[in-house]
This record gives structure tokens, C-alpha cells and sequence, in this order.
């Protein structure tokens, strides 16, 4: 495991957003406790985009859960700059969720009767300071597509609204489970592209969870995964465009 001084080595003076601390999750399951995070060290950086790599059960969704304020650690510390979620009570990790955080799922559940417009407009209608829908449609490549309904929109193109809701509220960081799992490789890395174009652009910290090795090599880091620890923390010195990814 990489220890904080190489994690921050590798990245210089940049700014700390997410630290977490021996982090740990257990849950009972009846007489069983299953231990999906134990004692994580690891430190999360402005604008980067990281890669979560590992197998099913690993504790990747468990990691980005109790970043974005979904689920809440067993034992150990998460700060979100200087907040410390692991103090924070349900109220607090609400404002914290609409205010600072976008998800990404595998699937895009997104309102059947509403049109593209209208399903990012409502996260834009509760946020401080959100982008228009139609622009952050535009981001996607569905500037055309805003007043389509679900059901005449590709996988890939329901995706991409997914994201566009995502980002719209402008959220400082961007937190994506597997959202290219149920998309074929060419659709996928469209929708790669466009996570990437809202990473280079708007500047988001950007983690994206995969069991595709092929996608890593588009991040600034990649964090493996394995038995609830981290395995290994490795830099890409040369990222490779989304575009160019194959799988």
C-alpha cells in the first residue's frame, strides 16, 4: 500500500479534497460480519481523475458510498476538505450530497415521462448555483436531444443525461459506479469521453469505479482494490485519451 507522503509526492501542492483515515466498514449480516473496508489510507486531489480498480466484493462501491455521503464508516475518519463526514449527522450528509457531489450509476434512472431537459432541471431547480439543463445537455453532445423522452434515446445518449443531471449543480466532486457496465465498448467510451470533457473542463474531482483494466489508463491514478484494502496506488505518466481506449 502507498503510503499519504507518496500519495501526496506525486502530486505536488495540489489541493487535498477528500482524507481518509484507517476508514474501516463492517456489516453484520445475522451472525456473519462482513468486513468491506478495513483501515483505508488514501488521499483524493483537486481535478483529479482517479480509476477504482477491483473485483466484485473488493470494496469499491463501499469506498465511493462513504465518500459521497451515502453510507457511513464503521470506524476511522473521512474529511471532505475540512468537514469530517464521519461526524456528520443525516442532515448535514444531505446538505453535503446536494451541495458538493454528482453520482453516476451503472444504471441511469432516469424519469420515463419526463424529457432530457426535464430531468436535469430537477437538480438544477435545488442547487445554489446551477448550470442551465440546455448547457449542461450541450456538454454531453445532447444539445439537440433536450426534448426527447428516455425511451427515444440510446443507452449511451441515457447516460449521458445521467451525467449532464449529475454535473449540473456543478458539484466539486464527480463520483461514477461502474457507468459504462451496461454499455457495449463503443457506447462506452463515448460516455468515457464525455466524464473526461467534464473533468478537463469544469475541473471536478473525478472517481470512476470499473473491473475494466482498459479504462485506467485514462486516470491521473489508479487505486486497486482488494479484500477491503488498497494493493497498490500507481500514476500514469501518460494518460491515454478515452477515445483511444479499447476493451
Amino acid at each position: 500500500m502507498v503510503d499519504a507522503p507518496s500519495e501526496r509526492s506525486t502530486n505536488g501542492m495540489a489541493e487535498v479534497v477528500f482524507r481518509t483515515e484507517r476508514l474501516s466498514k463492517i456489516y453484520d449480516m445475522g451472525e456473519v460480519q462482513v468486513h468491506a473496508l478495513r483501515e483505508i489510507d488514501l488521499a483524493l486531489y483537486r481535478s483529479e481523475l482517479v480509476v477504482l480498480l477491483g473485483a466484485s466484493g473488493s470494496g469499491k462501491s463501499t469506498l465511493v458510498n462513504i465518500l459521497g455521503g451515502l453510507d457511513t464508516a464503521t470506524s476511522g475518519r473521512v474529511l471532505y476538505r475540512d468537514q469530517d463526514l464521519t461526524r456528520a449527522d443525516d442532515r448535514d450528509l444531505t446538505q453535503y450530497r446536494r451541495r458538493y457531489v454528482g453520482f453516476v450509476f451503472q444504471f441511469y434512472n432516469l424519469i420515463p415521462s419526463l424529457t432530457a431537459r426535464e430531468n436535469v432541471a430537477i437538480v438544477t431547480e435545488i442547487a445554489d448555483d446551477p448550470l442551465p439543463p440546455e448547457e449542461a445537455l450541450d456538454l454531453m453532445g445532447l444539445g439537440d436531444r433536450l426534448n426527447s423522452f428516455p425511451s427515444q434515446l440510446s443507452g449511451g445518449q441515457q447516460q449521458r443525461v445521467a451525467i449532464a443531471r449529475a454535473i449540473a449543480k456543478q458539484p466539486a466532486v464527480l463520483l461514477c459506479d461502474e457507468p459504462t457496465g451496461a454499455l457495449d465498448s463503443a457506447t462506452g467510451v463515448v460516455v468515457l469521453e464525455a466524464i473526461e470533457r467534464v473533468n478537463r473542463e469544469l475541473g471536478t474531482t473525478t472517481m470512476v469505479i470499473t473491473h475494466n483494466v482498459a479504462q485506467a489508463e485514462m486516470a491521473d491514478r489508479v487505486i486497486r482494490l482488494s479484500d477491503g484494502r488498497i494493493s497498490d496506488i500507481a500514476v500514469n505518466e501518460t494518460k491515454t485519451p478515452a477515445r483511444d481506449l479499447t476493451w
